[in-house]
């Protein structure tokens, strides 16, 4: 017996589907120590503390074909601040600044992402402190692809600068810079 069909439908799924890019879901690789988010701010305008946050967690989307598709979303414990001293530590978490107490996390949701000649802009709502703004955040894709467990992965880095009093802190800590590396494990 000899079927008969039509192949056009068939051929026209199979090119829209060859021509439609989806998102690839990544999970970010905190435990695997594939991952920071460290500032450097100014100290009485002499030097820098560099700092970092050692416990949060995020997701994101990657679209190479499509990036304006790509979006993201981190939640960082702000008790997790690590300057390299304790004490200042303690002060962080303190009212005058982070007030960990009323403000545990601190967490940043994209709402655009742009992609001109390689370097993206990566824009969404961030809230430090209580308060919350937009900024924007300009990424560097780093590479991706197979990793040895069988995996795939993807790296960014990011830069962006925050004021200080803009987020309801005390105005003479002035701007902080904000570092993020990040490789995500695909889902």
């Amino acid at each position: 017996m000899k079927l008969r069909y039509n192949v056009w439908p068939v051929m026209a799924v199979c090119l829209l589907a060859s021509t439609t890019s989806l998102a690839a879901d990544y999970i970010i690789d905190k435990k695997g120590q594939h991952a920071s988010i460290t500032f450097k701010a100014s100290h009485l305008g002499y030097s820098y503390i560099i700092g970092r946050f050692n416990d949060f967690e995020g997701t994101f989307s990657h679209d190479a074909t499509h990036p304006e598709n790509s979006k993201a979303s981190v939640t960082i414990s702000a008790k997790s601040i690590d300057t390299n001293h304790a004490e200042r530590d303690k002060h962080m978490r303190s009212p005058n600044f982070l007030d960990v107490a009323k403000h545990p996390t601190v967490r940043f949701d994209s709402s655009a992402y742009t992609n001109d000649a390689g370097v993206g802009l990566l824009k969404g709502n961030l809230t430090l402190h209580g308060v919350t703004k937009v900024i924007s955040i300009r990424v560097n894709h780093i590479g991706e692809g197979d990793d040895p467990w069988g995996g795939y992965r993807s790296g960014f880095e990011g830069k962006t600068l925050l004021t200080a009093s803009d987020f309801g802190m005390p105005d003479w800590v002035g701007d902080i810079e904000v570092m993020l590396n990040v490789e995500g494990v695909r889902q």
